[in-house]
């Protein structure tokens, strides 16, 4: 081994070190014949090297050099050298030299590749993920996975000298289900009996503020057996993060001053030192969205004064049953075909709309009956153009979206439009962040189908004190101390400052009809320690994978996890998951049921 063992990487020599001897240790990732003289790309993590084999290289390095294809594993002994001045590459950090070989020995062989290493954008994502270790091989992979390994020491080294612990708690706990279904693991031990993988570390971080802990921080593994989607998996990271005697602006304080030391450490990024605070109602108005992308100004309006402008019936019957007309004013797409307008109407439906309103802003004089009003419903409103334009902020080239609806429906569906619209018009500059915490959110939630109330976020959120003397006199109106930060259209933590009396905990059991003995039953060890004691906690989890995901541009976490599932939960690398042999269940005390009987 010491014969072939590198020296230096391919991505450290510079024209410094010209006339040094190294051994170069890494992947062939290129090779050229000019005529006689070979040029070799070496490649390891760090980086890529050219190396010369010239004219007259002795006859075992030459063939040993010609019988080189793509990465092969090899060691390279040779001379550092200046290129000439016409082959500088400036583009590579060793663009300025090259190491002419005197030995290369193969370390190992490769087959044929089914994909190219630097080709990942032609590439199947499956074929990807079932030859992970060659996609791993990538530039841009390991340079992922780098960041990524970067952001977990800067967590690390932020939350450790502001005085956090790091705490481990359990992989294999008691089932509570938390919204999501549990990862079930049988005790063999224990016949009957499961553990749960965490969906997250809640109940355990909680017990730990009882514990006298009151700085706790975990790079947390959860486990959540739901649908796959871009920015989710079966198993995921979180930076779980749990304080005592705090409240909802001390947890603020932190995570911003977190975030802004891994962006400014990993990508050189300076956040705003403050992040914009929008309350849910609020950011549902003007975006249509609890996770608005706050990189373009595109905003939803109130065009609730058009009900009376005419006999439009949409509008009039949207306001006479309490609901809402919301516009969107869209800048310089007055072209749009009425395909481009019937897409974006199916966006809108997906979310309940009955339909998207329009009308386009023309020349003054050249629209319906001489408006500026064209085309969708402009001949319902020619005679108030100006007041509209005026009202709207709207102007010539313009196209005018609405929504007439409840106002849930209203915003929820045309801000899915607003969505839509920046990414289609890319109105979103790349490499920017612009940070915000969503505040204010309802408490409580209306089940329709089972007609009761339910937690919107969980049933260990603290009230905000103003509602505490009226919480069961109408639990819609009822605001929770629990908070979410976004960025860039993803919802990038959530948390919220936790119940610690066992009397207000009582109380929201009884709101959303959840029995004491289920409580009990599902959380009576987190119940039993808020008996001895419990201080005032709060605390929040952003997602590492979402984060990372974030930061490099990507649509998915996958891009940024080392072996993700795919897109229907299955890793085509190792074909999990997979069945097991009749022994194993044997010894577990399982059976299988066929697929008739699970029927």
């Amino acid at each position: 081994m010491e014969q072939h063992k590198r020296t230096v990487t391919c991505g450290s020599l510079t024209a410094e070190n010209a006339g040094q001897k190294v051994v170069l240790n890494g992947w062939v990732h290129r090779h050229r014949d000019h005529g006689g003289v070979l040029f070799l790309n070496i490649r390891d993590r760090y980086g890529i090297t050219q190396v010369l084999v010239g004219e007259n290289a002795d006859s075992h390095l030459r063939t040993t050099a010609e019988s080189l294809k793509f990465e092969y594993c090899v060691a390279v002994y040779g001379t550092v050298h200046l290129r000439p001045d016409a082959m500088v590459n400036p583009d590579m950090p060793t663009g300025a030299i090259e190491v002419q070989a005197e030995r290369i020995e193969i370390l190992s062989t490769c087959e044929t590749l089914p994909f190219m290493i630097e080709e990942k954008a032609a590439t199947n994502e499956d074929l990807r993920l079932k030859y992970r270790y060659l996609d791993l091989r990538t530039d841009g992979m390991q340079k992922k996975i780098a960041l990524r390994s970067q952001v977990m020491f800067r967590i690390r080294e932020y939350l450790t000298k502001g005085g956090f612990l790091e705490i481990e708690t359990p992989t294999m706990i008691r089932s509570t289900p938390e919204g999501a279904r549990d990862f079930l693991v049988p005790s063999r031990i224990h016949p009957g009996n499961f553990y749960a993988l965490p969906q997250s570390p809640q109940l355990f971080k909680q017990i730990l503020m009882v514990s006298g802990f009151d700085k706790y921080f975990q790079l947390a593994h959860c486990f959540r057996d739901e649908d796959a989607r871009g920015d989710r998996q079966p198993e995921h990271t979180q930076i779980d993060i749990e304080m005592s005697f705090v409240d909802q602006e001390d947890v603020f304080a932190l995570i911003e001053g977190l975030f802004g030391h891994i962006f400014r450490t990993t990508l050189g990024v300076d956040l705003d030192s403050v992040f914009l605070r929008l309350s849910y109602d609020e950011a549902m108005d003007r975006f249509g969205s609890d996770k608005p992308d706050l990189r373009y100004d595109l905003e939803l309006q109130n065009g609730a004064f058009m009900a009376d402008m005419s006999d439009f019936q949409v509008f009039k019957q949207a306001i006479a049953d309490g609901g809402a007309i919301r516009a969107l004013v869209v800048p310089g797409c007055a072209d749009y075909s009425r395909k481009q307008i019937s897409d974006l109407e199916d966006t809108a439906k997906i979310y309940k709309a009955k339909g998207l309103a329009w009308l386009k802003v023309v020349e003054p004089g050249t629209g319906i009956d001489g408006s500026a009003l064209d085309g969708g419903i402009g001949k319902f409103f020619s005679g108030n153009s100006q007041e509209i334009l005026s009202r709207l902020g709207a102007k010539t080239g313009d196209l005018v979206l609405f929504v007439a609806d409840t106002r849930a429906i209203a915003n929820t569906a045309l801000g899915s439009v607003r969505s839509r619209l920046g990414k289609d018009l890319n109105l979103a500059k790349p490499g920017t962040f612009k940070f915000a915490w969503i505040i204010d959110f309802p408490l409580f939630e209306w089940n329709e189908d089972e007609e009761k109330w339910d937690a919107a976020h969980h049933m260990f959120t603290m009230p905000q004190a103003r509602f505490l003397d009226t919480m069961e006199q109408n639990p819609g109106l009822v605001k929770g101390n629990l908070y979410d930060l976004v960025c860039n259209g993803y919802e990038m933590a959530s948390g919220s400052i936790r119940i610690h009396d066992p009397a207000i905990q009582k109380r929201i059991f009884s709101i959303v009809g959840f029995p004491e003995e289920e409580a009990q039953k599902r959380f009576g060890f987190l119940l039993d320690a808020f008996r001895y004691g419990p201080p005032p906690h709060g605390g929040i989890a952003p997602g590492l994978d979402r984060l990372l995901m974030v930061m490099t541009g990507e649509s998915t976490i996958r891009e940024v996890m080392a072996f993700p599932k795919n897109s229907v939960g299955v890793s085509p690398m190792d074909d999990s998951p997979s069945p097991v042999d009749e022994q194993q269940l044997k010894e577990l005390g399982l059976s299988l049921l066929s697929t008739n009987d699970q029927h």
